[in-house]
């Protein structure tokens, strides 16, 4: 299948008579639930609508929550972390039937591309993403996403009580019975986000790591990076309860909050040559001096680079740099020279999902892994504007948040 020409249908038939629930994106901290939104159906052969039963709220979600995010429309329905049961089927769908509980990755590869089938890099699949505007930022288009903007190609998401998932061989992968929903869910975005985090950093046996970012994808980076055999594993943040929460839920992680001791300092004292790889969790909208916060507020720069050059300022010489945390543009002052004279490896990308959920599934199925321990909050897919506002505004001891169409 050539990438040059997407040929995808985008915004799914509806079923004007029939009526669902679905979070919509109305503005900055603008988070509606509308009830009369219509039922998706299968538009192309290859698809599958869902029945959602579980959806997450992700921490690249608060981008949109925050207006931080081009693309969006009033309207547009979010979510891309979520499952349910298959509802209907496309006649050209083989790998599962009508009545089987599944994850959808967040990312939609074709499963017949270039980077699909000789890479597995489905992230980067440009077959189901028409947006012009991504290849004149980019020079090339990568994956369309679930709810989330129309740089991504403008998806419906998965926070509604049903959705409409295209390529379905590629984009959903059949779950055991006998795990539940906050087992498994995760398996769409998060826990393959974070062992992605861990092989572009090629973590292992004995190494020594640090992860900054508290959030659930840190956390979870934390849990991958001991099952991968890493010696040491650092927490860095400055939310507290976020990191007393990671530590009691992972035995033998340390944890750093850089508001009350120098990274530098605390890391060097276990790693004297510094850390072997260093994990960016967090991204763009972190900005904590006064030239950077300026400096975005006036658009000089989209993206802030200060969480990178603090991995590049603490990893050893000959270390490894990965990237998980979401970057869109430009940003100003990244500290190239320490990068070049330390002879460090920087890696960084969206999750090709799909490449690793099969192998997790199973680490998740022996009790290797455990994603569920991220998860704080479940509650009825009708609260989702508050729990927007408390997963943002990081209050009641948030960290992740799940929500449940049809539990009210």
């Amino acid at each position: 299948m050539s990438e040059t020409a997407p040929n995808v249908t985008v915004s799914p038939k509806v079923d004007d008579t029939r009526l669902m629930k679905a979070v919509e994106w109305h503005g900055k901290k603008d988070v509606r639930v509308n009830s009369k939104r219509p039922m998706p159906l299968v538009t192309d052969p290859r698809d599958v609508v869902l029945q959602v039963t579980s959806s997450a709220i992700c921490g690249s979600d608060l981008h949109l929550y925050l207006g931080n995010m081009l693309g969006m429309v009033p309207g547009d329905i979010l979510g891309h972390e979520f499952m349910g049961v298959v509802h209907e089927v496309g006649p050209d769908v083989k790998s599962v039937k009508k009545g089987d509980r599944v994850v959808v990755c967040f990312d939609i590869g074709c499963g017949e591309c270039y980077f699909c089938s000789k890479l597995q890099a489905f992230s980067c699949c440009g077959n189901t993403n028409p947006s012009q505007e991504e290849k004149a930022m980019y020079g090339d288009r990568t994956a369309g996403f679930f709810g989330y903007s129309h740089l991504t190609g403008g998806y419906p998401g998965g926070q509604a009580e049903y959705v409409r998932v295209p390529f379905a061989d590629v984009n959903t992968l059949k779950v055991p019975e006998n795990l539940s929903d906050e087992k498994v869910v995760l398996l769409s975005d998060i826990l393959p986000t974070a062992w992605h985090a861990n092989e572009l950093g090629e973590v292992g046996q004995g190494d020594v790591v640090a992860i900054w970012g508290a959030g659930p994808v840190g956390i979870l980076a934390a849990h991958c990076a001991q099952a991968r055999g890493a010696k040491e594993v650092f927490l860095i943040d400055a939310v507290q309860y976020r990191l007393d929460f990671a530590k009691q839920k992972l035995p033998g992680l340390r944890t750093i909050n850089f508001k009350q001791e120098k990274v530098y300092e605390a890391l060097r004292k276990v790693a004297s040559h510094g850390i072997d790889v260093g994990i960016d969790a967090v991204g763009m909208h972190y900005a904590d001096s006064v030239l950077h916060k300026l400096q975005m507020m006036t658009m000089l720069e989209t993206d802030t680079p200060e969480i990178v050059n603090d991995i590049v300022y603490n990893v050893r010489k000959g270390g490894r740099v990965s990237i998980v945390g979401a970057y869109a543009g430009y940003t100003n002052h990244f500290n190239l020279g320490a990068f070049m004279e330390k002879s460090l490896t920087m890696r960084g990308g969206q999750t090709p999902v799909q490449k690793y959920w099969k192998h997790l599934l199973e680490l998740v199925q022996k009790s290797q892994l455990n994603p569920s321990l991220v998860i704080t909050h479940q509650q009825p897919l009708e609260k989702a504007p508050e729990l927007y506002k408390t997963f943002n505004d990081k209050v009641d001891n948030c960290i992740k948040v799940v929500m449940h169409p049809g539990l009210a």
